[in-house]
């Protein structure tokens, strides 16, 4: 073909794409749900700037206790010569440890040099065979030559790390080097924790305790008391009691505890939970009613079947309640946002259908007690307060709700003494707000 010029031959060098950003992008505003309360107007104005400054200082605390470089983000890199750990390396705090699967797989050389470089610890290796050359031994950063890829990878199986930081729970990065190559993996510094473990007995009786609080009802706590011992009469309960005038419980496996008057419903809660020495605890209102479905039994084969569960709740009456809570944590100036869909659940208990995975549940709940211990019910709220405990929980207690137990509630009497408190003032709801505003660090919430 007359007047045709083949083209030149031109090599392409395709270059990988560049790596996303390693650090985690600071979550922006979230949004509230309609009909939401923006809790920053609950605030009072003359205390509003003075208050936010605490907040924020109380906020980066809570960063510093909680964030680590254990949440970077971390790449894998393409068609990488280095191998590495890339998941569950663990080193007790200034303990040396083999970093394990340490090697480079590279063609053909005359010679191969690598480095490794951490910023809370040094790194060690075995002395240097005739073949092979290392820097920086005991310090952090460690450089290995040799012309011998067998004589190099032997060094590399021998590379231990020893943090020079104690921490109880932190974290180191380390960087991995040849060439143009660079792997970066993470290192989890924890110190390890004995267990605490509960001896579960032979019967119910040495593995749950049922625990209430009590307030100027006395006739109903005696009606509950009488019908827990119609189906367990050698199981310990627990009372917490702030009457303005008491009368005592008394009885076997009864502890009754009499507090300073009005201290509220969540310092009872503290209170009873305190005293239990079971693996579980039982909670329920003063004026609940056991029945033939109440199955404690029943509740703790489910939490014995799934270890990974805290709470365990079910149907008082003919209802079934419970929630779900939707949270977005938001800036860091503004906080997040919090929405309490009632009813909502997630899926069902893989095993159990009548059981539900959800958020909260009602006052009637079987559950873990070293957990709950650990979230603890906030003896600020006094009054009318339930949901709040499970905000607190939220992402550290995993809680199911169950329709195949049940326990009664009694009629309901009108009592002058009783429901006087009953009802809370509107100034405890604002209160409440203010609360989540600080504690929780929300922008604002929704109850839904």
């Amino acid at each position: 073909m007359a007047g045709f010029k083949r083209a030149p031959l031109v090599a392409l060098l395709v270059l990988p794409p560049p790596l996303p950003p390693s650090n985690l992008p600071s979550p922006g505003p979230c949004t509230c749900a309609n009909g939401s309360t923006l809790l920053k107007n609950v605030v009072p104005k003359n205390q509003a700037v003075e208050l936010i400054k605490r907040r924020e200082k109380e906020f980066q605390q809570h960063k510093a206790r909680t964030s680590s470089v254990l949440s970077t983000r971390l790449y894998a890199p393409s068609n990488s010569p280095l191998q590495y750990p890339i998941q569950g390396f663990k080193v007790r705090p200034m303990t040396p440890t083999f970093i394990p699967g340490l090697a480079l797989h590279a063609e053909q050389r005359r010679n191969y040099t690598v480095s490794l470089k951490v910023s809370k610890g040094v790194l060690r290796t075995t002395i240097p065979a005739a073949r092979a050359k290392v820097q920086g031994n005991g310090e952090s950063r460690l450089m290995m030559e040799s012309s011998s890829l067998e004589t190099l990878n032997e060094l590399l199986a021998n590379v231990s790390y020893t943090s020079t930081v104690y921490h109880i729970h932190t974290g180191d990065l380390a960087s991995f080097q040849f060439e143009d190559h660079e792997a970066v993996f993470p290192i989890t510094i924890k110190q390890p924790q004995p267990p605490v473990l509960y001896d579960m007995g032979i019967d119910v009786n040495s593995q749950v305790t049922i625990t209430t609080k009590t307030f100027l009802r006395y006739p109903q706590l005696k009606v509950l008391l009488r019908s827990i011992r119609q189906f367990y009469k050698d199981i310990e309960v627990i009372i917490a009691d702030d009457s303005f005038v008491t009368e005592k419980m008394t009885g076997d496996h009864i502890q009754h505890y009499i507090m300073p008057p009005g201290k509220g419903w969540f310092a009872g809660r503290n209170l009873a939970v305190s005293q239990v020495t079971t693996k579980y605890f039982l909670w329920v209102d003063d004026d609940f009613l056991f029945t033939k479905w109440t199955k404690i039994e029943e509740m703790v084969k489910v939490m014995e079947a799934n270890p990974e569960l805290d709470v365990l709740g079910g149907k008082v009456g003919k209802g079934q309640f419970y929630s779900s809570l939707i949270y977005e944590e938001g800036d860091e100036m503004e906080g997040g946002c919090m929405y309490r869909k009632t009813r909502g659940k997630f899926h069902s208990l893989p095993g159990y259908p009548q059981c539900s995975l959800v958020s909260g549940v009602v006052n009637f709940f079987l559950a873990r007690t070293d957990a709950v211990q650990r979230v603890r019910f906030d003896p600020n709220l006094k009054r009318v307060a339930h949901s709040e405990f499970f905000m607190d929980g939220l992402g550290s207690l995993m809680v199911t709700t169950c329709g195949h137990v049940a326990i009664g509630h009694q009629r309901k009497t009108k009592e002058k003494g009783y429901m006087r408190f009953r009802k809370p003032a509107k100034s405890d709801a604002i209160s409440k707000l203010q609360l989540h505003f600080f504690k929780n660090h929300l922008k604002c919430i929704r109850y839904g």
